[in-house]
Order: structure tokens, then C-alpha cells, then sequence
């Protein structure tokens, strides 16, 4: 059946073939295809703006890298920069006692030092052999300690993606300084496997027990918050309890 017929049967214009029945002219044709390349030209336009502003976002995060290293390379260098000043003046001291405390300070600012430079080598590295890291993490961080605190590390061997690994040295490295600020005697890190989410790493002492109904959540300290920010970041969870023999305070860490 042709158009012409259809057309004069149904009484409408021939180009009215279209299934809404609206009837669609040239002119009609040209203003939504008008329509339709200002969006285009809009769309274009929304998608250059917004490929100048990740241009823009990918050149702030380069250059807050490059301050981030920039800044961890003055503060190794001030740090090793006290270090020679505190054994200069240790060698250069009348007194045997001064000489003593100035070389001690000496060390525990080389410590210091070591321990800055363990929680950064692994930028920019994908796995960490997070049991190695630990033991020699903790070698560091115990000379900074008393006599009577010292750290033993408990842990199985695993390999982590360091998108997870860099977080945990971090809440290990909070954590382990609220044990040294709170507690007394040894404390444990401790990394096993867990049922429920893979991997437990808990950080033990003897100090005081934390009040019964304490809210991790609410905790307003600096170290907590900094501890929760990167609990979230690898997808955690952070439970608080009381350590062996129900004695001290155990946080710790689940994680996959």
C-alpha cells in the first residue's frame, strides 16, 4: 500500500508516518536537530571543563607528593642534623654524666629518625611482608622505650597489597605509642589469622583497663581519630577488649 494512499485515507499530510501520529515537517526536523547540537556543543563543552579540572586535580596531587617527599626529606635531614650536634657537643662535654645523656638523646633522635623512615620506604612499593616490617618496626621503636617495656612481635607470614600494608603501620605506630604514653611492661603485637575477617592485628599491654561501655567511636583524642581514619580506609573494623588473662587493654584491628 502506498503513502499516497494511506495518506488519503486517513486524511492526514503524507509525511505523518510516524507511529505517535504527530505530524513532523521540515521545519520541525531542523529546530530539534538544532536542539540537539547545542546539547552536543553543551556536552562537549561540560566534558572539557571537566577534563581541565582532573588536568588540574592529577597536577595538585603531584605536587603535594613531591612537598610530602620534599618535606620527609628536611625533616630526615634535621633530625640527622640534631643527631651530629648532640654527639658533637656529648664528645666535646667535660662531664662523663652530660656526655652520657647527650649521646643517649642522640640515639633516640637517630631512632626517631629510623622509625619516620620505616613508615615511608614503602611508598610507592605493591606488596609488604608485613611480618618482617613489624619486627623491625618494633626493634626500632623499642630503643625509644624504658627498660621496663618491651615489644615482642607474635605474627604469621603474609604478603599485603600495600593499600592495606601503609594504613596498618600507621595504627601499629599510634597504637603501640598509647600503650607507651598509658601503659606499663611488655606489649604485644600480634598479627593471626582471624575467621570472621582474614587477619587479626592486635597490639597488647598491661596498663590500666579501659571503663566498661568506653566508645571507640566517640573517642575525641587525636591518636583514636587517626587510628578510625585508617581503620575505614581498608575497609576494618577496630574492637576493643581486655588483653590475656584478662588483664590490660588489647585493641585491634580485623582486616581481609
Amino acid at each position: 500500500m502506498s503513502i499516497e494512499h494511506l495518506s488519503s485515507n486517513a486524511a492526514v499530510p503524507p509525511n505523518a508516518i510516524f507511529e505517535s501520529g504527530e505530524a513532523h515537517t521540515v521545519a520541525s526536523y531542523e529546530s530539534e536537530l538544532t536542539i540537539l547540537r547545542g546539547a552536543e556543543i553543551r556536552l562537549r563543552e561540560e566534558i572539557a571543563h571537566d577534563e581541565v579540572l582532573l588536568r588540574q586535580k592529577d597536577e595538585l596531587i603531584k605536587q603535594q607528593e613531591l612537598l610530602s617527599r620534599e618535606s620527609n626529606h628536611r625533616l630526615l635531614n634535621d633530625l640527622q642534623m640534631i643527631v651530629s650536634l648532640l654527639s658533637v657537643q656529648s664528645r666535646g662535654s667535660a662531664s662523663s654524666e652530660a656526655a652520657s645523656q647527650l649521646a643517649a638523646a642522640a640515639s633516640r633522635v637517630a631512632t626517631i629518625g629510623r622509625v619516620h623512615r620505616r613508615l615511608h620506604r614503602f611508598d610507592g612499593v605493591q606488596t609488604i611482608a608485613l611480618k618482617q616490617y613489624l619486627e623491625d618496626f618494633c626493634y626500632d621503636f623499642s630503643m625509644l622505650m624504658s627498660s621496663e617495656q618491651v615489644i615482642v612481635v607474635e605474627a604469621v607470614e603474609i604478603n599485603l597489597p600495600s593499600a592495606t600494608g601503609i594504613p596498618l603501620s600507621f595504627i601499629v605506630n599510634e597504637l603501640i605509642t598509647n600503650a607507651i604514653k598509658y601503659g606499663k611492661g611488655p606489649i604485644t603485637v600480634r598479627l593471626e589469622p582471624n575467621r570472621e575477617k582474614g587477619y587479626a592485628l592486635s597490639v597488647l599491654n598491661d596498663g590500666p583497663v579501659l571503663s566498661e561501655g568506653f566508645d571507640l567511636g566517640a573517642s575525641k583524642g587525636q591518636g583514636m581519630k587517626i587510628i578510625r581514619s585508617f581503620v575505614e580506609r581498608i575497609g576494618g573494623e577496630l574492637r576493643l577488649d581486655r588483653g590475656d588473662n584478662n588483664q590490660g587493654t588489647r585493641f585491634t584491628v580485623l582486616f581481609s
